[in-house]
């Protein structure tokens, strides 16, 4: 059981917080802005230490390893994913500074980042610019997937990482993805409620603790549900403004 709360805050995020996750399992966090799905990921990661409890991965406290080591263990794939003004070769290679050319264009080939790569103007040396700004946000993503099947971490963490893309793009990156969650514990921050049908287990958070939690299948056949709620609520992914009687009383219960 963990507690926890930001030191410019007078409430706690976390009070006796405690969820298991098993080895392999693919989980999906998802609630309104402010329930505690980011604070999860950053504890697992140690950017944050707890004020009571402990976490342990693999029956290991992870307060008492180095973080160099936890994090080394933790692969991140975020919504605006962090690229430097180099080649995309060796954005790629970040993950594994030892990594050689065939390597990376093998992570490239899983992450279905290979062929976009090869038709720039100097292929895997073409350099990416400053944040990656000569690359569209789906080949940017593509290219931070490549990076974190390079690094083959047992614990994957997705942060967003099919929002604010186009239909064609989603597909080759929730492909790509696919093959990155193969073999490894997948922790899944969605608002696109659509993008996780298929995980092991939806948690469902609200001010700081897990309300509901099971299959896409078992928490939308509950009407009542607030994972029910909040599914209603979305159109084509998106959240969309309650106009009806019957979208406000679904949005009540989805956000209080």
């Amino acid at each position: 059981q963990v507690t926890f709360g930001y030191k410019n805050q007078t409430k706690t995020t976390y009070e006796n917080f405690s969820v298991t996750i098993a080895g392999g399992e693919k989980v999906a966090l998802v609630g309104h802005s402010g329930s505690g799905k980011s604070t999860f990921i950053k504890l697992i990661q140690r950017l944050y230490d707890v004020q009571d409890g402990k976490i342990t991965i693999d029956g290991k406290n992870i307060y008492k390893i180095t973080k160099q080591s936890l994090r080394s263990a933790i692969a991140v794939v975020p919504q605006e994913p962090i690229l430097f003004h180099r080649s995309i070769a060796e954005n790629i290679g970040y993950a594994k500074p030892n990594a050689t050319r065939s390597e990376i264009e093998q992570a490239a080939h899983k992450a279905y980042a290979h062929d976009f790569i090869i038709n720039l103007p100097d292929g895997y040396d073409t350099q990416v610019g400053e944040r990656g700004v000569k690359l569209s946000g789906g080949e940017r993503q593509r290219v931070a997937i490549a990076r974190a099947i390079l690094a083959d971490c047992p614990i994957l963490v997705l942060d967003e990482a099919t929002s604010s893309l186009d239909s064609v793009s989603e597909a080759l990156i929730q492909k790509a993805l696919d093959n990155l969650m193969i073999g490894r514990t997948t922790i899944i921050i969605a608002h696109r409620l659509s993008t996780i049908k298929a995980v092991d287990r939806i948690l469902v958070f609200s001010k700081g603790e897990i309300v509901e939690e099971g299959s896409h299948e078992t928490l939308l056949a509950n009407l009542d549900s607030r994972y029910y709620a909040l599914y209603s609520l979305q159109s084509d992914g998106f959240m969309q403004e309650p106009t009806t009687e019957w979208d406000r009383e679904l949005y009540e219960k989805a956000y209080n």
